[in-house]
């Protein structure tokens, strides 16, 4: 294919992978489900299962194999933007007076679906055999099974608070705390994981030289990299626009780094966020969110496209099926079971106890994101990142309407003399964002 046609067809897919992605997304809004559910939806849909079963001649016409590099570094710099957007908002000082509860539902959230997942993928491996898994699992593949299981998206779980009203409540603080702890502890783990999975360019070296020079490169980010950005970019006549351009480079440079040692793109953009100064108190610079959310927001598409490209039902057998009901059941119960404990070991009542645990089941982007770096890495199989999608949208479809469940009953255990709380109690002191309020 020359390079005009090549070009044709990638300015062709690109705009039915955005009109596409982005009418779902509105479609599931108008539904009262997360956005990206709907553009989910809608990659699968654009994928080799439907499209390329009932349009095989079109699916071939408007994905051929030549624009595959171009849509990967599409979806690539989209996951960049977006993962420094994310690593830029997360700020653990939310915790404030609830803190000790937060962490103990996040290591409860976390710990629980971990051991649940390792071990059924320890006890079922024959079962997993058969959905092109080996048959002895290495101890990688074990630990992704209870990392795909512990997983909690912190910026679907932040919309629903949103749109829920619950983002000054105990269990809307409690839930958000929660999971922005649980990012850091299951993007460190998983970054083991690939490490010791072999995957990426740095499979030539040791498992221990790529931890060492990870290890390395993170303490200099995180020691240097704050006041070098501060004292080259947040001078008085620093145009925003270079600002943001300048730090875009800054977390692909990053995510190149990362990937270069045998990661994921995806650690190098969420430290390069991290690192990135803030403005004077703490709080975020509008300068920098608004168009990093629009960016990822416009580009995103592409990588759900991608990560549809990867989902083949068609290879999905009865057993598949099988598997994905009970994965989505053990999802589920243990995300809720183990968040709902710990809110209540922390003192919550149970109504805000259930809450919190539901919020925390909510998986979406943050899950495809994982589950399309342990595919690459080779820690999945094909039909077993089929599954493990659907489960991701599953469980982020069910959220919704789980939280109207708890609402439902603590409506009908309230007394009828008691004024309605918007179905949590409120926290005047806390802040209604993610940022802290000093």
């Amino acid at each position: 294919m020359g390079s005009d046609a090549l070009i044709s067809h990638f300015v062709g897919a690109a705009a039915v992978v955005l009109v596409a992605a982005h009418a779902g997304g509105w479609l599931a809004r108008r539904l009262r489900q997360p956005y990206i559910v709907g553009q989910l939806t809608a990659g699968i849909a654009l994928g080799p299962t439907l499209l390329g079963t009932l349009a095989p001649g079109a699916y071939d016409a408007l994905f051929p194999a030549e624009i595959g590099p171009a849509l990967t570094g599409f979806a690539q710099f989209s996951l960049v933007v977006f993962l420094f957007a994310v690593g830029y908002e997360l700020d653990l000082r939310l915790l404030g007076d609830r803190a000790r509860t937060a962490v103990g539902v996040a290591l409860a959230a976390f710990l629980v679906p971990m051991a649940v997942g390792g071990g059924c993928a320890l006890l079922f491996s024959d079962w997993l055999h058969g959905l092109g898994m080996p048959r002895e699992l290495s101890p990688s593949m074990v630990v992704f099974a209870g990392v795909a299981l512990s997983i909690t998206a912190v910026p679907v779980l932040t919309a629903i608070v949103r749109e829920n009203g619950l983002a000054p409540t105990v269990p809307g603080v409690v839930a958000v705390s929660a999971a922005g702890l649980l990012d850091v502890i299951g993007w460190t783990v998983l970054a083991g994981t690939l490490l010791d999975g072999g995957g990426g360019e740095g499979e030539g070296l040791g498992w221990a030289a790529r931890a060492g020079l990870a290890a390395g490169f993170t303490a200099l980010m995180l020691l240097l990299a704050r006041p070098v950005l501060r004292w080259l970019l947040w001078r008085p006549r620093v145009d925003p626009s270079l600002r943001l351009a300048l730090l875009i480079g800054f977390a692909l440079g990053s995510a190149w780094v990362t990937h270069s040692l045998g990661l994921h793109v995806i650690f190098g953009a969420l430290l390069a966020g991290v690192v990135t100064p803030r403005e004077q108190g703490g709080t975020l610079d509008p300068d920098l969110v608004r168009p990093l959310h629009e960016v990822g927001q416009l580009l995103l598409p592409f990588f759900f496209v991608l990560s549809g490209q990867s989902v083949v039902l068609t290879g999905i057998d009865g057993a598949g099926w099988a598997t994905l009901a009970v994965v989505t059941v053990l999802a589920v119960v243990t995300k809720v079971g183990s968040g709902t404990a710990a809110a209540r070991l922390g003192g919550l009542d149970r109504h805000d106890a259930r809450t919190v645990g539901v919020l925390l089941s909510a998986r979406g982007l943050t899950e495809l994101i994982a589950l399309n770096a342990g595919l690459h890495a080779g820690l999945l199989s094909t039909p077993l990142y089929t599954v493990l999608v659907f489960m991701a949208l599953t469980t982020t479809l069910l959220t919704q309407p789980l939280l109207h469940l708890v609402r439902h009953l603590a409506d009908r255990d309230r007394p009828l003399t008691e004024p309605h709380p918007a179905h949590a109690r409120s926290l005047p002191s806390q802040p209604t964002s993610r940022t802290r309020a000093d």
